[in-house]
């Protein structure tokens, strides 16, 4: 089955919307094939306000509609106590308003971008998917990363070589509890060392510390600044220390 045929067979969609690669690809692929579409994006404490922006041009340049659902997750025991199952309770409550808008909005069939290279033994959300019979139309299809982001070239889209990008949640170590704040300085970091030009990269929480993981080839470029950025994350946290272990 390729997506004309499943959108040919599933012609009135919600489609759970994150401005990533393969949603992004998921929602201009529906415009394309003139169903009946709307993405939701769900925005709790977990996602940073540019990947609202980015989006939501997504949006407008794929000719569907989007809604932006606001969510806290703060709210949430079993998400903030930042356990073993956080991503399970977190998908299932995101999940939970999507349904519940979608249903609202007279849609029945809810779909998401999961592909054919995730290793879906290794994410524990993926349970809620199939607990909450959502499908995944790329995963069907067979489409992996790689053609998904060949495809949103071809498509104009933005997003074809946006790194993969996970949410705030993920710099706070497993039972860290999550706060506000950590949150809060991770989002302000991150933003600061992509107007550096940096790309890639993570900045982990580590007992108060900023911990920054980059590429291998962005570390001269990093050392060439490190005063400055030292400086400026210190306004957040307590230190800054370098990850030796890149993303190469």
């Amino acid at each position: 089955m390729d997506l004309n045929e499943f959108f040919a067979q599933n012609d009135r969609v919600a489609i759970a919307f994150s401005g990533g690669v393969d949603s992004s690809y998921l929602l201009y692929a529906a415009g394309k094939a003139g169903v009946s579409a709307k993405g939701y994006f769900v925005k709790s404490e977990f996602q940073p306000a540019s990947e609202v922006e980015d989006a939501k041009k997504i949006a407008a340049y794929a000719g569907v509609e989007m809604e932006i659902i606001r969510c806290s997750i703060l709210d949430a025991p079993k998400i903030v106590e930042n356990g073993e199952s956080r991503c399970y309770f977190c998908k299932k409550k995101i999940f939970s308003h999507i349904q519940e808008k979608a249903k609202a909005d007279g849609f029945t069939i809810i779909l998401d971008g999961t592909n054919a290279s995730d290793d879906i033994s290794d994410r524990p959300g993926y349970r809620v998917l199939q607990e909450m019979k959502v499908l995944s139309p790329l995963r069907i299809c067979g489409l992996t990363k790689e053609q998904i982001r060949k495809r949103s070239k071809e498509a104009g889209l933005t997003t074809w070589d946006k790194p993969s990008y996970s949410c705030l949640a993920t710099r706070i170590p497993t039972d860290t509890a999550i706060k506000q704040s950590m949150l809060e300085a991770t989002e302000h970091a991150e933003e600061y060392l992509k107007s550096l030009g940096f790309t890639d990269f993570r900045i982990r929480y580590l007992s108060g510390y900023a911990q920054i993981q980059l590429k291998n080839s962005q570390l001269t470029a990093f050392l060439a600044q490190k005063a400055n950025i030292k400086n400026k994350l210190e306004t957040w946290y307590s230190g800054v220390l370098l990850d030796m272990e890149t993303r190469e």
